[in-house]
């Protein structure tokens, strides 16, 4: 590496020493450790023996992931250039880590996030391989998109624009098409699809604008934008834009009413409206 990455990667270190959300996952594991001793050789590499939240991320997803294809230390030493490079790969990693822990309600600790979800990991895979993508390094990039819906049945192009503060609750069966945008504070829940509507080329899948909650199994086609802070109700097929702080429901979805919150994807209530009237 250059002096300019060397000086940023030093500055990334030494934010990590000061960093209480490291300390927590540290007080975590060494929590774990007291209780189950026999766990030690799992919980030393993977938290304890790292510095900061990029090398318990790097570590265990580079772990998860390693192939012949791409072994460990290809993806650990990929992510450490992204760092070095992109600061704001760290700040998504804590952000996204600290929205699990918010929003899922079955998750009491950072490590759980961290050490064993794989919602999670698809995820930091996608900001690992969208940045090769973005830097010519497609190749790489599409191996790290192939291992991630192999490993974690989650499959996100690297050419789409994912924000911070994401949550992809249990993840099976997500799947995010190449020019799709999802932008900061969106929940998502298992066999959530953006995608297309053929194989027309271009500008081809949805917009997700912030703060929008998506319920499991609901299918969102098309160059379409779905306002901030709508809800999309599980099951449904959106093919048509959805207004700000509407929820939507059925086959094809249709407007049933106004989201039930501010911030669906906050709060996480998947429960109609039209439902609790009676209607």
């Amino acid at each position: 590496m250059g002096a300019e990455t060397r000086e940023v990667g030093a500055k990334i270190i030494d934010f990590a020493q000061n960093d209480p959300l490291f300390a927590r996952l540290r007080a975590e594991a060494e929590d774990v450790l007291r209780r189950e001793p026999e766990l030690g050789g799992f919980l030393h590499p993977a938290i304890l023996s790292q510095n900061g939240v990029l090398g318990v991320v790097a570590h265990r997803v580079a772990q998860r992931l390693d192939r012949p294809e791409a072994p460990y230390i290809a993806i650990r030493q990929a992510f450490e250039e992204c760092a070095a490079r992109e600061p704001g790969l760290v700040e998504a990693f804590r952000a996204d880590l600290l929205a699990v822990l918010e929003r899922d309600p079955a998750c009491t600790r950072l490590i759980e996030p961290a050490l064993y979800f794989k919602g999670f990991h698809a995820l930091q895979t996608y900001r690992l391989a969208h940045w090769l993508w973005k830097n010519g390094r497609s190749d790489f990039a599409l191996i790290l998109q192939s291992l991630s819906s192999q490993t974690f049945q989650v499959d996100i192009h690297p050419a789409a624009v994912i924000g911070k503060s994401v949550f992809i609750d249990h993840a099976t069966g997500v799947v995010i098409g190449a020019t799709s945008v999802v932008e900061d504070e969106v929940s998502m829940l298992h066999g959530v699809t953006l995608g297309g509507t053929g194989k027309a080329r271009g500008d081809r899948h949805p917009k997700v604008r912030r703060g929008v909650l998506i319920g499991a199994g609901a299918k969102i086609l098309g160059n379409i934008e779905i306002g901030r802070c709508a809800m999309i109700a599980a099951g449904s097929v959106v093919l048509d834009p959805v207004p700000a702080n509407k929820t939507v429901a059925g086959v094809p979805a249709r407007i049933v009413g106004e989201a039930r919150c501010a911030e669906p994807a906050l709060a996480m209530d998947q429960m109609l409206a039209y439902l609790d009237a009676g209607m």
